[in-house]
């Protein structure tokens, strides 16, 4: 079962982390997300606990317990949506797709090159 482990100290290791689930069974794996630019912590990860009822145990008592004077958000991971999955678009593509939407959105207007387009932001 994977765990989202968020609101963690920045000073966080991965084997400290791993410490205190080990308290309530077998540990996978354990990654703590960091920046890719600072390679700073960025404050969450998860943990990977192959039974589910020792994972089950670990998110209602480590929800909301104190880790480095921070309360933790413990809670089990959720896939992530079609729309989440990869890098996000460029910027070419979003401005792309809000065109695309404007342009759905709106009476299609026949062009009449320099001069539709002159008249179209004079007279609206």
């Amino acid at each position: 079962m994977n765990i989202y482990v968020g609101n963690l100290p920045y000073s966080t290791e991965k084997e400290e982390l791993q410490e205190v689930f080990e308290a309530y069974g077998i540990v996978e794996s354990v990654d703590i997300i960091v920046d890719r630019r600072s390679g700073r912590s960025r404050g969450y990860g998860f943990v990977t606990m192959p039974n589910e009822d020792e994972a089950r145990q670990a998110v209602e008592e480590l929800n909301g317990s104190d880790l480095g004077g921070r309360s933790l958000r413990v809670d089990f991971s959720r896939p992530k949506s079609e729309g989440q999955r990869g890098r996000r678009p460029s910027r070419n593509n979003q401005g792309q797709h809000r065109r695309q939407a404007q342009n759905e959105a709106e009476p299609a207007k026949s062009s009449g090159g320099l001069f539709g387009l002159i008249k179209r932001k004079l007279f609206g």
